[in-house]
Protein backbone atom coordinates (compact mmCIF):
# COMPACT_ATOMS: atom_id res chain seq x y z
CA UNK A 1 0.00 0.00 0.00
CA UNK A 2 1.58 3.39 -0.84
CA UNK A 3 0.63 6.85 0.43
CA UNK A 4 -2.02 7.81 -2.02
CA UNK A 5 -3.74 4.72 -0.73
CA UNK A 6 -3.19 5.15 2.96
CA UNK A 7 -4.47 8.46 2.67
CA UNK A 8 -8.08 7.63 1.05
CA UNK A 9 -8.43 4.87 3.56
CA UNK A 10 -7.65 7.33 6.10
CA UNK A 11 -9.87 9.88 4.93
CA UNK A 12 -12.70 7.51 4.95
CA UNK A 13 -12.19 6.33 8.04
CA UNK A 14 -11.88 9.61 9.88
CA UNK A 15 -15.27 10.62 7.96
CA UNK A 16 -16.95 7.74 8.96
CA UNK A 17 -16.10 8.19 12.16
CA UNK A 18 -17.31 11.72 12.12
CA UNK A 19 -20.95 11.08 10.92
CA UNK A 20 -23.23 10.92 13.65
CA UNK A 21 -24.63 8.02 14.15
CA UNK A 22 -25.70 6.08 17.39
CA UNK A 23 -21.50 5.47 18.33
CA UNK A 24 -21.78 9.43 18.48
CA UNK A 25 -25.02 9.21 20.64
CA UNK A 26 -23.31 6.93 22.82
CA UNK A 27 -20.16 8.75 23.69
CA UNK A 28 -21.69 11.76 24.21
CA UNK A 29 -24.37 10.65 26.68
CA UNK A 30 -21.34 8.88 28.49
CA UNK A 31 -19.27 12.19 28.24
CA UNK A 32 -22.16 14.11 29.61
CA UNK A 33 -23.18 11.97 32.33
CA UNK A 34 -20.21 10.54 33.47
CA UNK A 35 -17.53 13.17 32.69
CA UNK A 36 -14.46 13.04 30.62
CA UNK A 37 -12.82 9.64 32.10
CA UNK A 38 -16.11 7.23 31.05
CA UNK A 39 -16.21 9.14 27.54
CA UNK A 40 -12.91 8.45 27.12
CA UNK A 41 -13.31 4.71 28.08
CA UNK A 42 -16.40 4.35 25.89
CA UNK A 43 -14.03 5.90 23.15
CA UNK A 44 -11.47 3.18 23.70
CA UNK A 45 -14.00 0.02 24.01
CA UNK A 46 -15.48 1.67 20.35
CA UNK A 47 -11.98 1.23 19.03
CA UNK A 48 -11.38 -1.58 19.88
CA UNK A 49 -14.63 -3.16 18.44
CA UNK A 50 -13.72 -1.39 15.42
CA UNK A 51 -10.30 -3.20 15.65
CA UNK A 52 -11.70 -6.48 16.30
CA UNK A 53 -13.77 -6.10 13.20
CA UNK A 54 -10.95 -5.02 11.22
CA UNK A 55 -8.52 -7.81 12.13
CA UNK A 56 -11.52 -10.11 11.17
CA UNK A 57 -12.08 -8.58 7.83
CA UNK A 58 -8.40 -8.55 7.27
CA UNK A 59 -7.42 -11.84 8.23
CA UNK A 60 -10.56 -12.93 6.34
CA UNK A 61 -9.68 -11.60 2.76
CA UNK A 62 -5.97 -12.46 2.94
CA UNK A 63 -6.92 -16.11 3.67
CA UNK A 64 -9.62 -16.14 0.77
CA UNK A 65 -7.11 -14.10 -1.93
CA UNK A 66 -4.80 -16.96 -1.12
CA UNK A 67 -7.38 -20.22 -1.17
CA UNK A 68 -9.96 -18.71 -4.29
CA UNK A 69 -8.87 -18.24 -7.92
CA UNK A 70 -10.17 -14.87 -8.78
CA UNK A 71 -11.85 -13.90 -5.52
CA UNK A 72 -9.60 -10.87 -5.54
CA UNK A 73 -11.45 -9.29 -8.52
CA UNK A 74 -14.96 -10.54 -7.22
CA UNK A 75 -14.20 -9.04 -4.25
CA UNK A 76 -13.16 -5.59 -5.60
CA UNK A 77 -15.93 -5.64 -7.76
CA UNK A 78 -18.50 -6.97 -5.20
CA UNK A 79 -17.17 -4.34 -2.41
CA UNK A 80 -17.35 -1.67 -5.16
CA UNK A 81 -20.89 -2.36 -5.74
CA UNK A 82 -21.44 -2.37 -1.95
CA UNK A 83 -19.43 1.14 -1.39
CA UNK A 84 -21.70 2.85 -4.33
CA UNK A 85 -24.76 1.84 -2.30
CA UNK A 86 -23.42 2.95 1.08
CA UNK A 87 -22.77 6.22 -0.49
CA UNK A 88 -26.19 6.95 -2.36
CA UNK A 89 -27.58 5.78 0.63
CA UNK A 90 -25.25 7.94 2.40
CA UNK A 91 -25.93 11.14 -0.21
CA UNK A 92 -29.77 10.31 -0.16
CA UNK A 93 -29.28 10.54 4.06
CA UNK A 94 -27.86 13.86 3.52
CA UNK A 95 -31.14 15.24 1.24
CA UNK A 96 -33.29 14.10 4.21
CA UNK A 97 -34.55 16.36 6.68
CA UNK A 98 -34.72 14.16 9.79
CA UNK A 99 -32.85 15.22 12.76
CA UNK A 100 -31.37 12.49 15.20
CA UNK A 101 -32.43 13.37 18.67
CA UNK A 102 -30.35 11.00 20.25
CA UNK A 103 -27.44 12.92 21.09
CA UNK A 104 -29.40 14.55 24.07
CA UNK A 105 -29.99 11.27 26.09
CA UNK A 106 -28.45 11.13 30.03
CA UNK A 107 -27.95 8.34 32.10
CA UNK A 108 -25.63 7.72 34.59
CA UNK A 109 -22.26 5.23 34.05
CA UNK A 110 -19.25 4.23 35.17
CA UNK A 111 -15.93 3.70 33.23
CA UNK A 112 -16.14 -0.03 33.12
CA UNK A 113 -19.57 0.37 31.86
CA UNK A 114 -18.90 3.16 29.58
CA UNK A 115 -15.92 1.18 28.00
CA UNK A 116 -18.42 -2.17 27.41
CA UNK A 117 -20.73 0.28 26.15
CA UNK A 118 -18.81 1.57 23.84
CA UNK A 119 -17.39 -1.84 22.96
CA UNK A 120 -20.64 -3.37 22.41
CA UNK A 121 -21.96 -0.74 20.45
CA UNK A 122 -19.23 -1.78 17.96
CA UNK A 123 -19.14 -5.39 18.19
CA UNK A 124 -22.88 -5.90 18.28
CA UNK A 125 -23.11 -3.91 14.67
CA UNK A 126 -23.18 -6.60 11.94
CA UNK A 127 -23.34 -3.66 9.46
CA UNK A 128 -19.55 -2.48 10.82
CA UNK A 129 -18.27 -6.12 9.65
CA UNK A 130 -19.95 -5.77 5.96
CA UNK A 131 -18.71 -1.93 5.93
CA UNK A 132 -14.98 -3.31 6.81
CA UNK A 133 -15.07 -5.75 4.32
CA UNK A 134 -15.98 -3.85 1.61
CA UNK A 135 -14.03 -1.15 2.23
CA UNK A 136 -10.55 -3.63 3.00
CA UNK A 137 -11.52 -5.33 -0.41
CA UNK A 138 -10.05 -2.07 -2.47
CA UNK A 139 -6.91 -1.98 0.16
CA UNK A 140 -6.12 -5.20 0.87
CA UNK A 141 -3.76 -6.69 -1.89
CA UNK A 142 -3.38 -10.52 -2.97
CA UNK A 143 0.42 -9.92 -1.71
CA UNK A 144 -0.27 -7.92 1.32
CA UNK A 145 2.24 -8.73 3.79
CA UNK A 146 1.95 -9.18 7.80
CA UNK A 147 3.14 -5.70 8.21
CA UNK A 148 0.59 -3.91 5.63
CA UNK A 149 -2.42 -5.95 7.09
CA UNK A 150 -1.54 -4.34 10.60
CA UNK A 151 -1.20 -1.04 9.00
CA UNK A 152 -4.32 -1.48 7.80
CA UNK A 153 -6.20 -2.58 11.08
CA UNK A 154 -4.15 0.21 13.21
CA UNK A 155 -5.20 2.88 10.61
CA UNK A 156 -8.88 2.02 11.28
CA UNK A 157 -8.67 1.30 14.94
CA UNK A 158 -6.28 3.69 15.82
CA UNK A 159 -8.38 6.63 13.71
CA UNK A 160 -11.75 5.50 15.38
CA UNK A 161 -10.66 5.63 18.68
CA UNK A 162 -8.91 8.98 18.44
CA UNK A 163 -12.12 10.60 17.09
CA UNK A 164 -13.84 9.35 19.66
CA UNK A 165 -11.73 9.83 22.67
CA UNK A 166 -11.58 13.86 21.09
CA UNK A 167 -15.04 14.25 21.37
CA UNK A 168 -15.20 12.86 24.96
CA UNK A 169 -12.63 15.78 26.00
CA UNK A 170 -13.91 18.33 24.20
CA UNK A 171 -17.84 17.68 24.51
CA UNK A 172 -18.06 19.55 27.35
CA UNK A 173 -17.29 22.96 25.33
CA UNK A 174 -20.27 22.07 23.01
CA UNK A 175 -18.94 23.46 20.07
CA UNK A 176 -18.12 19.96 18.79
CA UNK A 177 -20.99 18.87 18.94
CA UNK A 178 -22.70 21.58 17.70
CA UNK A 179 -20.78 21.54 14.94
CA UNK A 180 -21.47 17.90 14.03
CA UNK A 181 -25.12 18.79 14.39
CA UNK A 182 -25.22 21.48 12.24
CA UNK A 183 -22.99 20.08 9.83
CA UNK A 184 -24.08 16.35 9.88
CA UNK A 185 -25.84 16.65 6.55
CA UNK A 186 -22.31 17.74 4.48
CA UNK A 187 -20.54 15.30 6.15
CA UNK A 188 -22.99 12.41 4.96
CA UNK A 189 -22.68 14.01 1.45
CA UNK A 190 -18.68 14.34 1.54
CA UNK A 191 -18.61 10.88 3.12
CA UNK A 192 -21.30 9.67 0.50
CA UNK A 193 -19.39 11.44 -2.63
CA UNK A 194 -16.03 10.37 -1.93
CA UNK A 195 -16.87 6.25 -1.35
CA UNK A 196 -18.87 6.43 -4.73
CA UNK A 197 -15.65 7.74 -6.22
CA UNK A 198 -13.34 5.58 -4.75
CA UNK A 199 -15.72 2.62 -5.73
CA UNK A 200 -15.93 3.52 -9.40
CA UNK A 201 -11.96 3.78 -9.44
CA UNK A 202 -11.72 0.39 -8.61
CA UNK A 203 -14.38 -1.07 -10.89
CA UNK A 204 -12.57 1.18 -13.37
CA UNK A 205 -9.29 -0.69 -12.51
CA UNK A 206 -11.01 -4.05 -11.87
CA UNK A 207 -12.80 -4.27 -15.29
CA UNK A 208 -9.48 -3.21 -17.02
CA UNK A 209 -7.34 -6.24 -15.06
CA UNK A 210 -10.52 -8.33 -15.60
CA UNK A 211 -9.93 -7.64 -19.81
Amino acid sequence: MDLTQWSQLALICVMGAMSPGPSLAVILRNSVSGGRQQGIMTGIGHGLGITFYALFAVAGLATMFKTIPHFFLVAQITGSIYLIWLGSKSILSSLSKEQSKNENEHSQVTGKQGFIEGFLIAFLNPKIAAWLLALFSQFVQAEASFQEQIVLVSTVGGIDTAWYCLVAVLVSSGGLVEGLRRNAKRIDLGMGILLILLAAGMLMRAFKLFG
